[in-house]
């Protein structure tokens, strides 16, 4: 045997990146558990503020990636990933505690800011990945992920209703705890490149390496738009399916993430068409299903016309997704982390922004101007594919 051979570092077996997908996948819940439970929340807390939490739980996430996500460039990254993981039970308690909606804004902050570990743990995976199977393996984790985002919405739409809005909150805290004893159990240490910076120095490159990949900048910004339209809809779904022509509570909103995580299905399909044929055609073919989503959304007033919709809009952004993550990732694979951070940060930054928008449109226009929002949108994330070339 050589020495060579000696050192190799031993494969990467597929039990771990199962284990990614699941922990990506308990985390990233905890952002959206809100969504289907806005009506009760609203309900029982006074004032228009709780209408926000999405809104703000999604800044709370988007300040995480540029704060602590960079350093995965830096620093040992399990000991991050389980530190983090030990954390987000502690803000998940406070959110179940707090008794005005100032305070629960406050408190869904701190998850958002603790809840980007995720984003600390799918580069992790890229890097574990041999980079003939990379694709694959950033699909496998981002299947947990858009698992842990759809049924999120199922779980908390049937325990609000059962036991209230609260004690989501409090299942969710020792959740957050076995998902640190998973990543502390299955993730081998996984030390950066050398980087030679300061922490400072490494969120001061964040702007030179948006400057330096056109790539990046498109990506960034198409994602924007899918993951815009995707926030758009989730916002304000369950707030739709209780007026009067639906009549429907929590539980119905739920259960169109369980209708949601067909697109799942979509994310190892992804990663392999990256992985062989290139990214870029899946990417157009993903911005132009997001848009006829919202046509239907539209023009299909009925719970047959969500189905149908929701269905074309979660396969589109799970497409859209693995394809822009196989392109940023292969940019330059020691500023991995920090290139992800511009990326997601851009991503949730625009989720936030459109809940915000989507609120506010929905106070004063309801589902007509919702609907108009989400074309708009989708018309910008389509355009944008005319840039591709340059890219």
């Amino acid at each position: 045997m050589t020495d060579k051979a000696r050192s190799a570092p031993a494969p990467i077996g597929n039990a771990v990146f199962f284990a990614m997908a699941a922990a990506v996948g308990l985390t990233v819940a905890n952002i959206y558990y809100s969504q289907p439970m806005l009506g009760l929340m609203e309900r029982e807390v006074t004032g228009v503020a709780v209408t926000y939490v999405p809104t703000v739980t999604q800044l709370g996430y988007a300040a995480g990636l540029v704060l602590l996500v960079p350093l995965g460039d830096l620093l040992e990254r399990k000991r991050l990933i389980v530190l983090q993981c030990l954390a987000l039970p502690f803000a998940l308690a406070l959110v179940a505690l707090a008794p005005t909606g100032p305070t629960i804004l406050a408190a869904s902050l701190l998850v958002g800011l603790l809840a980007c570990v995720v984003q600390q743990i799918v580069p992790l995976a890229a890097t574990l990945a041999p980079p003939d199977r990379r694709g694959v393996v950033v699909g496998i984790v981002m299947a947990g992920l858009l698992c842990g985002i759809l049924l999120s919405r199922t779980v908390a739409g049937f325990v609000a209703g059962t036991f209230g809005w609260r004690a989501m909150f409090w299942l969710a805290a020792p959740l957050a705890l076995v998902t640190a004893g998973m990543m502390a159990l299955m993730l081998p240490r996984s030390r950066p490149e050398p980087a030679g910076m300061s922490y400072g120095g490494l969120l001061a490159s964040l702007w030179g390496l948006w400057r330096e990949f056109p790539a990046l900048r498109l990506a960034a910004f198409t994602q924007c738009c899918q993951f815009g339209v995707f926030s758009v809809f989730w916002t304000i779904l369950a707030l739709r399916l209780q007026e009067p022509q639906f009549g429907l509570g929590p539980e119905a909103a739920g259960l169109f993430g369980v209708l949601g995580a067909v697109g799942v299905l979509a994310a190892p399909v992804a990663g392999r068409l990256a992985d062989r044929g290139g990214p870029q055609r899946v990417i157009v073919f993903a911005s132009a299903l997001t848009l006829v989503s919202w046509l239907v959304f539209a023009f299909w007033q009925s719970i047959a016309g969500l189905v149908v919709g929701v269905l074309a809009l979660d396969v589109a952004v799970q497409l859209s997704q693995i394809s822009n993550q196989s392109v940023i990732y292969a940019l330059r694979p020691e500023a991995r982390s920090r290139i992800n951070t511009v990326y997601m940060a851009m991503m949730f930054l625009a989720g936030a922004a459109s809940s915000g928008a989507a609120t506010a449109i929905w106070h004063q226009w309801g589902w007509t101007g919702v609907s108009m929002l989400g074309i708009g949108i989708s018309v910008v994330g389509l355009a944008l594919q005319g840039l591709r070339r340059g890219a």
